[in-house]
Parts: structure tokens; C-alpha cells; sequence
């Protein structure tokens, strides 16, 4: 599974905005991500034209279904993520 190969189980979850996401945290994000969706995968989408900007999630195998209150909380998640400059020990 990647986002240029998605299986049919897979959904791309887009934010309203772009962040500035490190590797760490990019880890973080995708652990959150899997852990909050009950994903069997999870992968950052990283903007085309600047690769140092997430602008959502890839998502595959989902455990439930995908709600607002999911994507609102994984894009505060994100946020929080830039704000701290963190990623690892999140859980």
C-alpha cells in the first residue's frame, strides 16, 4: 500500500491547511493516525511542491468509520505536533 498505489480500502484524509512536519513527528502523526482510525496503515501525504508540508493523511483497512470529530482530531493532533516540535512519545 502507498498513496500512489491505494488499495480500495485506502482514503486520502486532507487537512484545511498544510503544516511543517519533521520526520519524528511525521511518525508520530502516522502512529496517531492508525491508532485513531483503527487503520491497518497509515502513511503522511507530503504536498508535491514543497515535500517539507503534510497536508493529510493517507489511510488504509479502516476499524471504523470516519467521522468529522476524526479528522478534526487528527488535524489538532498536527497542530499540536508543529506547536511543540515534537512527534515520538505522544501516546
Amino acid at each position: 500500500m502507498s498513496p500512489s498505489h491505494p488499495a480500495p480500502d485506502c482514503y486520502d484524509l486532507a487537512f484545511q491547511a498544510s503544516y511543517p512536519i519533521a520526520e519524528p513527528a511525521e511518525v508520530a502523526l502516522e502512529d496517531y493516525a492508525r491508532t485513531l482510525a483503527m487503520s491497518r496503515e497509515a502513511h503522511a501525504l507530503r504536498r508535491r511542491d514543497d515535500p517539507a508540508m503534510v497536508e493529510g493523511v493517507h489511510v488504509c483497512g479502516l476499524g471504523s468509520p470516519l467521522t468529522q470529530a476524526v479528522l478534526t482530531d487528527l488535524e489538532d493532533f498536527t497542530r499540536s505536533l508543529v506547536a511543540t516540535g515534537e512527534g515520538l512519545g505522544w501516546s
